[in-house]
């Protein structure tokens, strides 16, 4: 782990880290989180048991003793897939790869420079399994017990450069920074924080959540995360809306369990207007 990420994630995670189930098959673990070290957005990472048992483990968090223990009794125990979910929900790769050494190490094509550069440990190269923008004319892939069960795009237009997934048994979106849903309830739930106190945490709240209209989150995710490239994150957006989800895991924020599509909808309505009239 880079010496940076200590001043973002709790000191002791196995205090205040929150696991549950969602469904029988997909578990999260929910933390603490500090963006830039003072936001309080919450982390999450979510477990899912594939049909043959085998686990796959999006947004990995610390692995404490009820992580690991939890693990041993979910599917068959065996963690098949680790995926990144963007450029900024991987500081626990490594902890996680040395623990399944075997197992796929999924991530955005960018990630394992990105790595490189902050210090992290290396990820073995035949481990890797990076999704490219070159690959979706073809579909993309991780293995074939995998595909059969998640559908995955790739948003390569923002600027973390985004992987969704949605879990097909359980009609479940699973994401990391696409959209929020703070404040983060469940996931300070465990700690003496108020996940609502802060200018910054409050400012920040008031920009990325799913109330009402959404109209800030809207307003920041169009004139600030898809300004690079709005046409590409519009596509991107536009295939998503394609899926029949329900559930929304998000990464940051509480879990929506019902009309996720709805909220998605919702946030990302400029997206979709733009995408229907050919801009």
């Amino acid at each position: 782990m880079a010496s940076g990420a200590h001043k973002l994630i709790p000191s002791d995670p196995e205090k205040v880290m929150v696991v549950r189930n969602v469904t029988p098959n997909i578990k999260i673990c929910s933390t603490p989180f500090l963006r830039f070290g003072y936001i309080k957005v919450g982390g999450r990472g979510t477990i899912v048991a594939l049909q043959s048992g085998n686990l796959a483990v999006f947004s990995p968090v610390a692995m404490t003793a009820t992580v690991k223990k939890e693990l041993a009794t979910f599917g068959n125990g065996q963690v098949k897939y680790i995926t990144a979910l963007d450029q900024e929900h991987h500081i626990f790769l490594e902890e996680w790869h040395k623990a399944f050494p075997d197992a796929k190490v999924v991530g955005p094509d960018t990630l394992p420079e990105h790595r490189d550069k902050q210090g992290y440990f290396q990820i073995p190269k035949d481990r890797w399994v990076l999704m490219r923008s070159a690959d979706r004319a073809g579909g993309f892939s991780v293995s074939e017990e995998f595909d059969r069960e998640f559908d995955t795009e790739y948003n390569s237009s923002h600027p973390n450069k985004e992987l969704i997934f949605r879990h097909k048994p359980t009609r479940t979106l699973i994401q990391a920074d696409l959209f929020f849903n703070l404040p983060a309830y469940e996931q300070f739930s465990k700690t003496q924080m108020n996940p609502t106190s802060g200018i910054l945490t409050r400012l920040f709240s008031a920009m990325n959540n799913t109330r009402g209209e959404a109209i800030w989150q809207r307003r920041f995710i169009w004139y600030a995360i898809s300004a690079a490239d709005r046409n590409g994150f519009n596509q991107s957006i536009g295939r998503i809306a394609k899926w029949d989800f329900d559930r929304v895991i998000p990464c940051h924020g509480d879990v929506i369990e019902q009309n996720g599509k709805g909220t998605f909808e919702k946030v990302f309505k400029w997206h979709l207007d733009a995408l229907k009239k050919g801009n």
